[in-house]
């Protein structure tokens, strides 16, 4: 056990984590150049298209030390997007240590700290590193001061390095082994080994991978479940390499696999605890608190009889990704589909291009919207995951909707401009505190539906790129907020049905109508579109019949003829318009909500 050696690498998005894990693969040789590309790590198409680290991966690296010695290290590659601090938390309940990037052109951002934060929770050893040392605009003793400042630790204990030309590698391995601490742990004990993740595979079942804290785990055992109880034989265990590497055991303190032929993905919890069914330890292993989910919405499928399929591959995507929570539920518009829980609106849309690629499951996604809490006359609360079920204003008689503290550390001459926009989101300023002369952190509490759909995207704008930006929830607060229905010829969509402040329906409900008009097509009959509160109609927009030119025909001839000719079509429109029903393209439903743009 001293010669293994857990760590993750930990930084905030596009700081280099993937490149520099590409440098480590190669230094120690576990990856041929012949098979060696960018982001070797990712192995997911979107990861590589985006740039972006979506999953963390675990793989195995040997390293031959100075003291003649050969140490195993088991690296964790994490993502760096707010959305994904969940897979993070997970790779770090599985270690001890944790290389801290900071990337030297831009210096500490926001995730670098809440991502910080989460290691020294969990007692890992950091080990500063500065990346991109080798750019022209780096700004090495700036970056450096604020590491200090940061973490409280030596100027000589930051490693400076390039994952791009391999500067500094050599040191950072041997600060691996001289700082991070090796495993600890019983290898004579009860089994316990900690479930950190888990991938479906169509010809071995599933594939789960876990870090081994006391005991070992032999092929052939017999393993159980603590949280649900269920036995399987251990038909192939080792450790993790670009390929999986079967072994005949893996020892305590190894990050390793597990193949039993499970094919039910509920049977696997990630979090939960493996041991043995002959000799079974007396308690799990405390792993990682439950996840919540942020943001709701409903993922129909375009045709309704592959509502079974879109179950299945939702039930695969969730081994993957256990941070994905959904239950089934139906719409008047949409038919049979699932309410989902994501954590951000990156991960939304990360879920609905995976399905779309792995499962070739084609989806509607309705308006995304956050959880609220609502209390009725008679005095029952309920949970609102949908709009749809929030009682209607005579029963109702408080709404609470859920708030986060949002850090943004960003430039000097940004700070009015933000705090505009965060007042616009209904947001309060809580404090301000300058890191260093050019880089000032803001504090702001603000009600998370504001946020979830464009709010990221206008920070980014409004200081040219120069902001990073983290939250955390906070808790519930009373709001006035009032259901806002989208009309299509006096029928409401539930799809486009949204929870706004009273201060801003209005205006909300007057860009839906104009925006439907822009996107929905012409039928052949006329489209009333209105917003509506309650009974109370506040906005409307029409969209005029397509027409035939049915006195074409008629040249020259008595008026009366064209006008029998134009009665008629008249008749017929009227009669369309009761029997007829409008078609609402999957484009609307997201163009809606980008209603700033």
């Amino acid at each position: 056990m001293k010669f293994i050696r857990n760590f993750c690498v930990i930084a905030h998005i596009d700081h280099g984590k993937s490149t520099l894990s590409d440098r480590l693969l190669e230094y120690t040789k576990t990856i041929s150049e012949r098979d060696m590309q960018a982001q070797a790590l990712d192995d997911m198409d979107l990861e590589r298209e985006r740039g972006i680290t979506i999953k963390a991966h675990a793989i195995q690296l040997k390293y031959e030390h100075t003291d003649k010695n050969t140490y195993k290290f088991n690296l964790i590659d994490t993502p760096g997007h707010v959305d994904f601090s969940y897979e993070v938390s997970r790779s770090i309940a599985a270690c001890e240590g944790a290389l801290l990037l900071v990337d030297s052109t831009q210096g500490i951002q926001a995730q670098t700290i809440s991502n910080l934060y989460l290691a020294i929770e969990h007692n890992l050893e950091i080990i500063p590193v500065l990346n991109k040392v080798d750019m022209e605009n780096a700004m090495i003793e700036e970056v450096s001061d604020q590491i200090v400042d940061l973490i409280g630790c030596e100027r000589s204990d930051i490693i400076l390095a390039s994952g791009k030309t391999g500067i500094g590698v050599p040191d950072l391995m041997k600060a691996i082994v001289e700082r991070i601490p090796a495993p600890k742990g019983n290898p004579d004990g009860k089994l316990q080994a900690l479930i950190f993740d888990s991938v479906f595979n169509s010809f071995r079942g599933i594939i789960i991978y876990f870090r081994i804290m006391n005991g070992h785990l032999k092929k052939g055992d017999k393993i159980k479940f603590m949280n649900t109880g269920s036995e399987y034989n251990a038909d192939e265990v080792g450790f993790l390499k670009m390929n999986l590497m079967p072994q005949p055991q893996v020892g305590c303190g190894d990050v390793g696999y597990i193949i039993t032929g499970i094919k039910d993905a509920k049977e696997v919890k990630v979090g939960d605890t493996l041991t043995l069914a002959s000799d079974p330890a007396e308690e799990s292993i405390k792993g990682f608190e439950e996840v919540k989910p942020m943001v709701f919405a409903g993922i129909y499928p375009i045709e309704n009889e592959h509502f079974e399929d879109l179950r299945d591959s939702l039930e695969k995507l969730q081994l993957n990704d256990s941070s994905l929570i959904y239950e089934p539920e139906t719409s008047v518009a949409l038919g049979f589909g699932f309410r989902c829980g994501f954590l951000g609106m990156l991960h939304l849309e990360i879920i609905q291009e995976r399905l779309s690629r792995e499962y070739n499951q084609e989806v509607i996604t309705t308006v995304p919207n956050v959880s609220y809490i609502a209390e009725t006359t008679r005095g029952e609360v309920l949970k609102i995951n949908t709009p749809n079920d929030l009682p209607e204003p005579n029963f109702l008689q408080y709404v609470e909707e859920p708030y986060i503290r949002a850090q943004i550390i960003t430039k000097p001459e940004y700070i009015g401009a933000i705090i505009k926009l965060c007042l616009e989101k209904r947001g309060s300023l809580e404090k301000q505190h300058y890191l260093t002369t050019d880089r000032v952190e803001l504090t702001f509490s603000l009600p998370l539906a504001e946020i979830v759909f464009d709010f990221y995207d206008r920070l980014k704008s409004t200081t040219r790129g120069y902001a990073s930006f983290d939250y955390h929830p906070l808790d519930y607060r009373k709001s006035d907020l009032i259901k806002l229905d989208i009309k299509l010829n006096g029928e409401s969509v539930d799809a486009l049905t949204a929870l706004v402040h009273r201060s801003k329906a209005e205006s909300v409900g007057r860009k839906m109508c104009k925006k439907l008009k822009e996107i929905l097509p012409q039928h052949q009959f006329v489209i009333a579109i209105q917003a509506a509160i309650g009974g109370k109609i506040i906005a409307r927009e029409t969209i005029s019949a397509l027409r035939k030119d049915v006195t074409a025909k008629c040249y020259g001839g008595d008026i009366s003829r064209k006008r029998k000719l134009l009665e008629k079509q008249k008749e017929g429109k009227k009669k369309m318009r009761q029997i007829g029903t409008v078609d609402v393209p999957q484009k609307a439903f997201l163009d809606v909500l980008k209603l700033d743009d």
